[in-house]
Order: structure tokens, then sequence, then C-alpha cells
């Protein structure tokens, strides 16, 4: 089975373009010269030389031997979160910023929730010295302040979003506004696997640099290029696209995402997609949503800023339907123990969306001869205030 994007854009009955007319020049120039500039010889050597030299990859592939004494298996760590910037985000951002170049752009726009693809967007455009515009929602601008001094210091204008619940979605939509109003000099630097076609399939290209390295890493390390499980928290699900995509038709491979079902996904706050949502469109793009019987989008909530959104990649909806991935609910609670846990281990203080994925190990029957990876997302130093926060609240309890 075919698990990649077909010529029309979709995944299944996933994905698709639905656009207003505004968009379509912008999107379909994009849709007409993606492939070919991401295939051209001087696009990947560049790609390739700043990943190393700027990036600093390789990330490492760690065994992380007290968890796996802890748990009976083998469990490897994926340290997206030692990139520059600090996430796996800034493979993204500089595929993308190096596109946007080669089709004449000067300006650049992006949407945060963590505000680490804020962060990364900000320093290829510093890099590279375009403008660049970032929409946060103001919800998100309080509680990841330290990542909104960190735009702000590259240059960046930070643009608070006020509609909705003040989170990601409301982000994206401001970003997609400033887009059809700007369709000239403008490239929309989308975070994750999400929009309108193109963008999910090429968001997900630019971050199987993670499963490239992976089998290689792996390979190195035991002798064997597959694991017998990968696994990744999911939002929109850019992390998870890009350690899946190697292993996308090795079906022996266990593919296993963690959605935030926030405080359940039984009390309507949260954000896990598969297990409330239904078909339909988000961000001119046809997936699993968070959605009234009418059609109006059900706020979602997360301890996680980075995964608080309605909806998900359209990829992953086809992995989920197909039943080739495996999604869970995480939630909160589940999440912060699974971080501290990480923490005492291995010395690791996880982002809390990649806290998500690590608290699966809790629930998942291992072999003592399994191999798993753990994809680290992002480093936790810009949920330090939470963390300390619930420090406080259990010494006082």
């Amino acid at each position: 089975m075919n698990y990649h994007v077909n010529e029309k854009g979709f995944y299944g009955g996933f994905g698709g373009a639905y656009i207003p007319e505004m968009m379509y020049q912008n999107i379909e120039e994009l849709r007409e010269k993606y492939l070919d500039i991401m295939n051209s010889a001087t696009f990947k050597t560049e790609f390739a030389q700043l990943l190393r030299n700027y990036v600093g990859r390789p990330s490492p592939l760690y065994y992380a031997k007290r968890m796996s004494a802890h748990y009976k298996t083998n469990i490897y760590i994926k340290r997206e979160d030692l990139n520059h910037t600090g996430s796996h985000k800034i493979n993204n951002t500089i595929g993308q910023i190096l596109i946007a170049r080669q089709l004449g752009k000067t300006r650049i726009i992006a949407e945060t929730g963590a505000g680490q693809h804020g962060v990364a967007t900000a320093t290829v455009c510093a890099l590279f010295g375009m403008k660049c515009v970032v929409y946060m929602g103001s919800l998100d601008v309080k509680r990841q302040m330290p990542n909104v001094l960190r735009m702000k210091m590259l240059g960046a204008d930070v643009i608070p979003a006020e509609s909705g619940n003040k989170t990601l979605k409301d982000a994206t939509n401001e970003a997609l506004r400033d887009w059809i109003n700007n369709p000239l000099d403008t490239h929309y630097i989308i975070g994750s696997v999400v929009g309108p076609h193109p963008y999910p399939d090429m968001v997900a290209r630019l971050q199987s640099v993670i499963s490239e390295e992976i089998r290689w890493q792996l390979k190195e390390q035991t002798g064997r290029e597959k694991p017998d499980y990968v696994i990744a928290c999911v939002g929109g699900g850019s992390n998870a696209a890009g350690a899946f995509y190697h292993f996308l038709e090795a079906d022996e491979v266990k593919l296993v995402g963690a959605e935030a079902a926030g405080l359940g996904v039984e009390t309507g706050e949260t954000a896990a997609t598969l297990f409330v949502g239904s078909p339909g469109v988000l961000h001119s793009s046809l997936t699993m949503l968070m959605q009234t019987a009418d059609g109006q989008i059900i706020e979602p909530y997360s301890i996680s800023a980075g995964l608080d959104y309605p909806g998900i990649g359209p990829q992953h909806a086809y992995l989920h339907k197909t039943h080739r991935g495996i999604y869970q609910p995480v939630t909160d609670k589940e999440a912060v123990d699974a971080a501290f846990k990480l923490t005492k281990l291995e010395g690791i203080i996880p982002a809390l969306e990649s806290a998500h994925a690590f608290a699966l190990l809790e629930r998942i029957k291992f072999k003592p001869s399994d191999i798993v990876v753990m994809n680290l997302s992002g480093r936790g130093d810009k949920d330090m205030q939470t963390y300390i926060d619930l420090m406080k609240h259990e010494q006082t309890k």
C-alpha cells in the first residue's frame, strides 16, 4: 500500500487543497515547482551543508541505558532537541527558505504554538536577511515568553492572535489572511504537515532527514536498519512524519503516535483529534478535526502549546484509518510524569510536546529484544516555568 501523497495531493481520502481563489496563485506556483527545486543538485547541496554546519546534524541516536533497564527493552532516543534552536523545526525552515528564495520571495510569514517553529523561522530569516512576521496566539505568547523574546531578538515581528482560544489554530488563521493579502513577495513557512497540498508532503520530505539518519545510525550501533517501534508525539505531526517517513513501507516497524488528551478525551478539554474528531476541512486540507455537528471548530486544550491544535496532518489521518499507524491519547498528567521520569533517569529535560511520546513507554508491553526509537522532538527550556509551577504545586500539597 502507498502511504505517500498522490498526484492530486491526497493520502487516501485526506489532504487536497481547499483554497480561496486569492490563494490559488501562491499554492499553484509552489505545487508546480517544489519537487523540481528540492530535487535539484543546487538545493540538495546547500540544504545538506546547512543541516551539517549550521543545524549540527546528524543529531545523535542515543542508547538510553537506564530507561532501557527500567522498561526492560532497548530504548534509543533520537536527539532532535540538540539541533540549533532546540527542536526538529529547523529542518523544515531551512528547506523552505531555500525554496522561497528560488521562488523570488523576500518576505516570510509563519505561525507558531510552542514558539519553536517561530524561533526556527526567525533564525533562518536572520540567516538569509529576509523580513519575518510570526503569528502566535496571545495565550501562547504568555506561556512561551522565552521563545517570544528569542524571536524578537532575531528580528521577527511577533503578532499576537486574539481570536478564538488565542492559540495555534488562531495564529494559523491570521497567517493565512496575511498571505492572501500579500501574494507576490511573501512565502508562508507552515510549520507542520498540515495545510493545503503541497505543504504536508513538502514538510514531511524536509523532516525525513530524521528517519534517514535513524536507519544508518541504528545500523552502526545494532547491525539493523529497522527498529521494532518508532514513537513520536503528534500535534499537526511534522516530527512524527519525519521519524516515520523511511519506515512507512516496512510493515514490521510499528509506527506509534501520541496525541494530547489534555484532561482526558471524555472531558471536552482535549486535543486528541483522532479520538474525538471527524472528517472535515481545516486550514485548506481535508483531515480529521474537532468540530461540532454543524462544522464549527471545537477549541482544543493541552498543557503543551505545540500540540494544542484541533486537527492533524492528513497523512496521519490516513495512517490511522488504514491502521498503519498506532495513535494513542496521552493526558497532561501522563506527559508531565513522563517528563520528570526522563529527566531523572537520563538527565534530559524534554519539551512538554515530546514528553507525550515518552508516556507511551508505560503502556506498551515490549519484548526484551525489541529496539524502540523515541523521537525527542524538542528540549524543555521553553517549558521551564510550567515545570517550576508544577513542582511548586507538588510541594504545597
